[in-house]
């Protein structure tokens, strides 16, 4: 919430700033901020949904996907505003405006400031607290999911990546003001739009790929898989794995479906005790069928 205030408050300096100066790349920065705002106002919204409705038990495997929902949507504002800033930046290439130069200079460095302060709020709470949302499905297992997961919450992830690239886009901004100032170089202004533009696409491709392969229930990661597989395979029996499926329900915990066949009709204790073991898989079915 901090965040957002502070997003928000610079985001209408940038944008009076912009216009009244005459900065493509200052403009461009404060309407990266107004995505930005309403991306961590959803990102805020997911983590108040995920929570308010983590006993709900209309949600199968409860609220966890609601963080890479909020990831995924950040992604993608992203990448709107990115090609916005790229048709703005070439129009200003075709056709230069004035810039009142040491003002809009003295609003780009207050513009770091703010957004550096804010990279450092969200990047010191992923990484030194952890996050539990909504972990708690309404089912039994016996395990505490509270560990950290913060490496793996999409929905911080995407807030921190709109942050630091509001950071970027300041830091060019100052850059191309610097050297049109003093160079003569009118042209940097739209060209570090461009380039800022660019590299928040980057960024978005790649949460993006996350936060999709999450819903879409795309298979979890090898090591878990190899994981399950050298369990199962461990215990005293004969065992044969036919059917096996592991996906992720939230950041960092996982469901598992299994089919095994067996020769001993009485291993079933065993299978299930093993796979509590894992403190990844918080729900987990697994079918025996017997030789």
């Amino acid at each position: 919430m901090i965040v957002i205030l502070l997003t928000a408050s610079m985001m209408v300096i940038e944008i009076v700033a912009g216009l009244a100066f005459g900065s493509m790349a200052l403009l461009a920065d404060g309407l990266h901020m107004a995505s930005h705002a309403a991306a961590l106002s959803i990102s805020a919204f997911a983590y108040y949904f995920a929570r308010k409705r983590a006993h709900d038990r209309s949600f199968s495997f409860g609220t966890g996907k609601v963080n890479s929902l909020g990831g995924y949507t950040g992604a993608i504002l992203l990448v709107i505003f990115a090609l916005l800033m790229v048709s703005e930046s070439v129009h200003r290439l075709i056709v230069p405006v004035a810039i009142s130069f040491n003002q809009a200079i003295g609003v780009a460095i207050l513009g770091l400031i703010v957004n550096g302060a804010s990279v450092f709020i969200l990047g010191y709470d992923g990484h030194d607290h952890g996050h539990n949302h909504g972990h708690n499905h309404g089912h039994n297992h016996g395990h505490n999911h509270g560990h950290n997961h913060g490496h793996h919450d999409h929905n911080l992830r995407a807030a921190y990546l709109h942050v630091l690239a509001d950071t970027l886009t300041s830091l060019l901004a100052i850059v191309a003001l610097l050297a049109a100032k003093y160079y003569g170089w009118i042209w940097m202004d739209p060209i570090m739009g461009i380039v800022g533009a660019v590299l928040i696409t980057k960024w978005s491709m790649g949460l993006l790929k996350q936060t999709s392969a999450v819903l879409l229930d795309r298979q979890a990661p090898d090591y878990l898989i190899e994981s399950v597989i050298t369990r199962i395979k461990s215990l005293p029996c004969k065992v044969e794995i036919i059917d096996l499926h592991v996906w992720s329900i939230g950041p960092n915990i996982y469901s598992a479906e299994i089919t095994i066949v067996t020769d001993n009709e009485n291993s079933i204790s065993m299978f299930k005790s093993e796979m509590h073991t894992l403190t990844e898989i918080v729900h987990s079915t697994i079918e025996v069928h017997q030789r």
